[in-house]
């Protein structure tokens, strides 16, 4: 094969242009190692599971193309072994003896696909068309993105935690990341995903403080039909969700002792027992788990399990808190205005010298998410021109004098917050947070992550405005 055949698959490095063929059938592997070598692909050939096995772990193929019935190790077994040693790869699984049965469980084992024989060459070459078109649309891994939003730090303390990071990316180590909420510990959990061998694979996250006990079991274990009232059918868990891909426990030390002793022992023993289930179920998952607390407190204070703690706390990472990095205070603060000011249709312009001796002044404890939460209220009222000082509501209690601004305990009457950019801080505080549930499309969960406040928070400012002014909302 030529080098130039090579240099015509856009999107597939050098080095991942390896396809493995497994099949005992001589002629099925000739008709299959022909069809991929025309595609541009250097082929490796396996004529059972176990030859299959070995040979990808020497040459960590970009694809593994398998039959089902095999000597030696079977094609479902060898989907297994390579989802937990080289969740990187993608697998297609052949067989002439389908059934539903069959490719449920090997998707759940961690194949990409799955097809019957006989099949034609167009639909071989259209499976592998659309696994590369999917490797493309994986997030680019540059040093500050993270899925869809970029990480921004000129902070040389964060730049070095960064840095950092993308070491233990590619490693399997389960992860804790500690910090203040807001510093964006969601964010470098998803950036760690994005630069793992896993980064295709899904990413799955849970917020562990913003489910009740009972549901947050049956969400992360899933559940079997009629394993409770309500249960009509089965339905599958995030860890199961998550397989092969990456888990994130979101605020890990919301979760009471009891699902703490489940969770450890689906961490040990990589097992999910769905509420109501017989048989458990296996799964291959990377594991990072975030707080906003001091976890060893907590585990001193008999709130958390001593032996969870050291199973998840790995390699521990601690983010700093937005106070502690000036430098980035600017840079984000410019960033997340014309970020705003294009979401609102609006044109960025500057950002004064005042206003940013205002933000610098300020000790956000509210961190980066309420930085980005200021700053959008600063577009809507600096309406396009400049951010000036006095657009730059940083707090309740000690805000700038805002245009027609009443005292903070005066009543708004009714139909308050109409969008024109002039009121009290209460009115714009009412018009923020039902912009954001729009855009959220009522999502309280999102648009409370987003306005970096929590779910009970936000319920009860909508049950506030709902008795300030009859606003039909319905409590949940």
């Amino acid at each position: 094969m030529n080098e130039g055949t090579l240099t015509e698959l856009p999107g597939i490095p050098q080095e991942c242009r390896t396809i493995v063929v497994a099949d005992d059938d001589p002629s099925m592997r000739a008709a299959l190692t022909e069809t991929v070598r025309r595609l541009g692909f250097d082929v490796q050939v396996a004529n059972d599971g176990q030859d299959a096995l070995e040979l990808a772990l020497k040459t960590k193929p970009w694809l593994v193309l398998t039959d089902l019935k095999m000597p030696r190790l079977g094609g479902l077994d060898l989907v297994n072994e390579l989802s937990r040693r080289l969740p990187a790869a993608h697998i297609v699984l052949m067989t002439a003896y389908g059934t539903v049965e069959t490719a449920v469980e090997a998707m759940k084992h961690g194949a990409s696909d799955y097809v019957l024989k006989p099949f034609s060459t167009d639909l071989l070459e259209r499976i592998i068309g659309n696994l590369q078109s999917a490797r493309e649309n994986v997030p680019t891994s540059s040093a500050v993105s993270a899925g869809q939003r970029a990480i921004l730090s000129q902070d040389p303390g964060m730049v070095r935690l960064l840095s950092t990071i993308e070491g233990v990316a590619a490693s399997q180590a389960t992860i804790m990341i500690s910090g203040e909420s807001g510093t964006g510990k969601e964010l470098l959990a998803r950036f760690i995903h994005s630069r793992s061998p896993r980064a295709h694979r899904p990413f799955v996250a849970v917020n562990c403080a913003a489910l009740p006990d009972g549901l947050l079991e049956s969400e992360l274990f899933g559940y079997e039909r009629g394993a409770f009232t309500g249960a009509v059918v089965r339905k599958q868990g995030k860890f199961e969700m998550a397989h092969t891909g990456t888990l994130l426990l979101d605020e890990i030390s919301e979760m009471n002792l009891g699902l703490q002793a489940k969770l450890l022992r689906v961490l040990q023993e990589r097992e999910v027992d769905r509420v109501g289930g017989r048989e458990p179920v296996s799964v291959n998952i990377r594991v990072i788990a975030t707080t906003n607390r001091l976890l060893h407190k907590e585990v001193e204070a008999g709130r958390f399990r001593e032996d969870l703690f050291y199973r998840l706390n790995v390699f521990p990472i601690t983010v700093p808190p937005l106070r502690e990095r000036p430098t980035d205070i600017p840079l984000l603060a410019r960033h997340f205005a014309k970020a705003a000011s294009a979401r609102n249709g609006l044109s960025f312009s500057s950002l004064s010298d005042g206003a940013l001796a205002r933000l610098h002044q300020h000790s956000w404890k509210g961190n980066v998410r309420e930085l980005e939460n200021v700053m959008e209220r600063a577009v809507l009222l600096a309406g396009g021109t400049a951010i000036a000082p006095e657009h730059i509501a940083v707090d309740t209690q000690n805000s700038p004098a805002l245009p027609g601004a009443r005292p903070a305990d005066e009543t708004v009457p009714s139909g308050a917050g109409n969008g024109s950019g002039n009121g009290s801080l209460w009115e714009m505080e009412r018009e923020l947070i039902f912009q954001t549930l729009a855009r959220t499309k009522e999502n309280r969960t999102h648009a409370a992550r987003e306005l970096g406040i929590s779910i009970r928070t936000l319920r009860n400012k909508l049950r506030e405005y709902r008795q300030q002014d009859g606003a039909l909302i319905a409590d949940v």
